[in-house]
């Protein structure tokens, strides 16, 4: 995935948004990449829900219910438009102690909330 490394440097330590160099359990930083190249990114934590997701309490809810697996999200039903143009997504941080990195590609922005039940709706 073409996603900067300084980027994923500052997720691992929240150092973009003035955050804690250590990163409580249950803390991510969420990243989607458009297809020219234009980075857009959120901090979700969780226990409490917070950061800077904007909606932490459903995105929270549902990692909760599958144990932080973003494979196992169950998606929702949603119409998304029928245009390819992809977007990769990334997660990196921390749920329950354990290290999360997560990536994947999705035919576009609306495909990629829908399919993770709303985590990458930002």
């Amino acid at each position: 995935m073409p996603i900067l490394e300084t980027v994923t440097a500052c997720a691992l330590t929240l150092a973009c948004s003035g955050g804690p160099t250590t990163t409580p359990d249950h803390t991510l930083a969420l990243f989607m990449q458009e297809p020219d190249g234009a980075t857009s990114s959120v901090v979700l934590e969780c226990d409490p829900a917070g950061g800077t997701h904007p909606a932490p309490e459903m995105a929270c809810d549902q990692l909760r219910a599958v144990g932080g697996q973003f494979t196992g999200l169950p998606g929702e039903l949603r119409q998304c438009i029928l245009m390819y143009a992809p977007v990769d997504v990334r997660a990196i941080g921390h749920w329950e102690g354990e290290f999360v990195n997560f990536e994947a590609t999705y035919a576009n922005r609306c495909v990629a909330g829908a399919r993770t039940g709303g985590v990458f709706d930002f």
